[in-house]
């Protein structure tokens, strides 16, 4: 009888946090800033039907890099947890922190688990509060910690070099342009210190906008409207005007995420999303 082949425990998990870090690493970057009047993400996404960037609650959004399929689920189990709290408690009882300690456990759970492969993804969990300094910013990893960030955080492809880049210009105060502008600045560096020009086309770019009148926060920035912040700021090469835009009502928002109202259930808008997961890496 032959002898089992032996790893040590350290020696399992290393491997396991090399697999992890090399399957978020080929995703294409997200960057997250805290600006004047609330929280921007900016994803380099090509895709307008696979979001990397979505609502989780009225004043809650979620961004993710790495494995599609992984991170979706991940998204609507965060949906679910938070529009159950909200209709059990109370609205205010759904917290970043909250959402952000649930994704801990579940991501600490698979990565510690012999039985399954850890997941190759990235998560940040943000919620603008109603000063600035009531923001929170939390990066959860693919083996369950909780970083709490400010002021800015980049996940997946070249993060370390991006975040480099965001902490020496990043500055309390910022407009929603001059942070679009940063960010998309940041994402256009690559390995090599070369530039590149990235389109309105080639980005996904979303807001929790505490100055919005309505409860929920969080927006889309596409269309005529990104496209002329870009050109304004001088962000990236402007695209062509498209005819839709999302800064005239919430219908949009709606179907990206599947947060209902006190009192749903969000599991629609659930059923419809799970459709859609596949293997891609975002």
């Amino acid at each position: 009888m032959s002898t089992p082949f032996y790893v040590s425990p350290q020696q399992a998990m290393a491997d396991r946090a090399e697999y992890a870090r090399k399957g978020i690493a080929r995703g294409r970057s997200v960057v997250v800033l805290q600006y004047t009047d609330g929280v921007v993400f900016v994803a380099e996404n090509p895709s307008r039907a696979l979001h990397k960037v979505s609502e989780i609650y009225d004043r809650i959004a979620f961004a993710a890099v790495g494995k599609y399929n992984e991170f979706e689920n991940l998204r609507i189990g965060g949906v679910r947890y938070a529009d159950l709290r909200g209709y059990t408690y109370h609205r205010e009882d759904v917290t970043a922190r909250g959402l952000a300690n649930v994704y801990a456990q579940t991501l600490g759970t698979i990565f510690s688990s012999a039985a399954e492969k850890p997941y190759e993804v990235e998560l940040i969990v943000a919620e603008v509060g109603n000063a600035a300094e009531d923001d929170q910013i939390y990066r959860l990893p693919h083996d369950g910690s909780i970083v709490d960030e400010h002021g800015s955080v980049a996940v997946g492809g070249n993060a370390d070099q991006i975040s480099t880049y965001l902490d020496q210009r990043h500055r309390d105060g910022m407009t929603l342009g001059e942070a679009l502008k940063l960010a998309v600045d940041s994402l256009s560096r690559d390995n090599n210190g070369g530039e590149r020009t990235l389109t309105a086309e080639q980005l996904e770019v979303a807001t929790l906008d505490r100055t919005r009148p309505q409860q929920r926060k969080f927006k889309r920035i596409l269309g005529r409207q990104l496209s002329s912040l870009l050109d304004e700021h001088g962000a990236a090469a402007p695209s062509e005007p498209s005819d839709t835009d999302e800064s005239s009502g919430d219908a949009a928002d709606a179907s990206d995420n599947g947060a209902a109202d006190k009192g749903g259930s969000g599991e629609g808008p659930d059923a419809k999303d799970d459709k859609g997961s596949s293997g891609k890496k975002d």
